[in-house]
């Protein structure tokens, strides 16, 4: 099992929900496999009642992906396409437990319903009448106090960077390249500025001696364990929350292909001066480095 540092917020506690499953609404965006496995434990656990989940798409169809992605990413979305349908189509050959997820998945459609535009007055309205205790965010679009403030208990979200130094777009990949030592992922409390919200709990995996690809499942899996329990904890009246330490970093984009195709020679060259200096000084992220130990 990965190593890994996780530590829970201090603070304001929340309201406790006394008898029967807190309510949730869930917003997110679409394609995401990480969505809807957050989606399918909501709707497993018998403390949540999964209201419905609200896809900021027109659908999640293969047209609908190839669609947004040539708007949004070019011939290098043609590409990420691609090489996603040769990986679904491995899956479903090799894995049985893709051909599970898949099958769970049936069990999900009920309750998507797929917006174009989730700040829509009909769309606010049925969330309105859903009652929820509390909203959750996943991979979508921005969330405007409009519906975020909804829910009796607001909106919690999911950050994969480590807060507030990594804010924005694909903060697992600056992580990397930044050379930190390891990679994180935060539950916060939605407000108006973009992933400055107040912090429920936060954990992270280790970098060194990686591929980008390990790293990244594993912060996804923890940011799981972690987006659940912090749910459960505003159910039982547990939750704290607390302002964001430190510097707040700038706003991350996406990076380009050019970054993509640097990123492993960046690597390499931080492990190869360490090697030449005589191995004294390890850099961050980097072989020699371990992930901080848990907080008192």
């Amino acid at each position: 099992m990965t190593d890994r540092t996780t530590e829970r917020a201090g603070g304001e506690g929340g309201r406790t929900r006394e008898g029967g499953p807190i309510r949730v609404v869930l917003f997110y965006g679409p394609y995401l496999r990480s969505a809807h496995e957050f989606a399918l434990r909501l709707l497993a656990h018998p403390d949540i009642e999964l209201a419905a989940a609200y896809c900021a798409a027109p659908g999640e169809s293969r047209s609908h992906q190839l669609s947004d992605l040539w708007k949004r990413r070019g011939a290098l979305g043609l590409a990420l396409f691609a090489f996603e349908v040769l990986r679904d189509a491995v899956r479903r050959v090799t894995n049985a437990e893709e051909r599970a997820h898949r099958r769970r998945r049936a069990a999900l459609a009920e309750r998507v319903r797929y917006v174009e535009d989730l700040h829509a007055p009909e769309t606010l309205a049925e969330v309105r009448a859903l009652r929820p205790d509390l909203g959750l965010g996943y991979g979508g679009p921005i969330l405007r106090p409009a519906l975020f403030r909804i829910p009796r208990h607001g909106t919690l979200g999911i950050h994969h960077g480590r807060l507030p130094e990594y804010r924005g777009k694909k903060t697992t990949f600056w992580e990397i390249w930044e050379g930190e030592p390891t990679a994180g992922v935060t539950i916060q409390r939605i407000d108006e500025g973009i992933d400055t919200g107040e912090i429920v709990a936060q954990g992270s995996v280790p970098i060194a001696g990686r591929g980008y690809e390990a790293i990244w499942q594993d912060v996804q899996r923890l940011g799981l364990e972690l987006y659940v329990d912090a749910v459960l904890s505003v159910r039982d009246g547990s939750v704290v929350f607390r302002r964001a330490a430190g510097e707040k970093g700038p706003l991350r984009s996406d990076p380009t292909p050019w970054d993509l195709l640097r990123l492993p020679a960046r690597r390499l060259r931080r492990v190869l001066r360490r090697r030449f200096r005589g191995g004294g000084g390890a850099a961050r992220g980097e072989p020699g480095n371990r992930a901080p130990e848990d907080p008192a």
